[in-house]
């Protein structure tokens, strides 16, 4: 593949990944900025503590789907590429991304932490290990109601899921899935300092949670 068009979808990539679903929507439905209230973190989560459900569930699919989508990129010259040089771009596409959300060109380079966004690329890579840490983030969620401990072990249960389940995978996916941890821990650094000092906020799924909660009448400052 020539190297202009494989920096062109590289670039898409990325530029799709920093559509700030969580800026847009939280500003034009809602006249809220999310970077400068609860968190200060341009996702799903903290859109959910700050308005609500409503706002909260477009952002999470759109932040889904931004990750999906780039992975997708790759169709347009798979038949350009062997098997592996294939997957390494869309490995390739998925992280920038996830880069793209974390590091938003259209927010002042102020996003999230890139957590829905990963789990578009694993749905559109590999499903099945996508599927498993779907499963163990709801699970851990339920057990603890702590969404940065179940987005952890949920990403860690992708690289766990990827050797155990399917020894065959590619070498470039087996490695990838290994960043997938560090990545989330790095990006959490502040969730587990509070997780260890007993300070991060919980949410429930039933009755105060995601199922149950009220808009809150005033949205809470981020501390810088």
């Amino acid at each position: 593949m020539q190297v202009p068009l494989h920096l062109f979808i590289i670039l898409t990539a990325y530029l799709f990944g920093s559509l700030p679903s969580a800026v847009w929507i939280g500003k034009i439905f809602y006249g809220i900025d999310v970077r400068y209230h609860g968190s200060g973190n341009a996702g799903a989560t903290n859109v959910f503590r700050v308005i609500g459900k409503r706002a909260a569930i477009p952002v999470l699919i759109c932040d889904i789907l931004k990750g999906w989508i780039a992975v997708k990129l790759s169709l347009f010259v798979a038949e350009m590429l062997g098997k592996e040089e294939f997957i390494s771009l869309q490995l390739t596409l998925g992280a920038a991304a996830i880069i793209g959300h974390i590091f938003p060109v259209f927010a002042s380079f102020k996003g999230g932490k890139g957590v829905a966004t990963l789990l578009g690329v694993t749905l559109a890579i590999h499903p099945l290990s996508a599927a498993v840490g779907i499963l163990a983030f709801v699970f851990i969620l339920i057990v603890t109601h702590y969404v940065s401990l179940s987005s952890i072990l949920g990403g860690l249960s992708f690289p766990i899921s990827i050797l155990i389940l399917f020894p065959a995978s590619s070498p470039t996916l087996v490695l990838f899935s290994l960043l997938t941890p560090a990545i989330l821990l790095v990006t959490h650094q502040k969730n587990i300092e509070r997780l260890l000092k007993k300070e991060e906020k919980k949410i429930y799924l039933f009755n105060k949670g995601i199922l149950g909660s009220k808009k809150k009448a005033e949205p809470e400052i981020v501390k810088e």
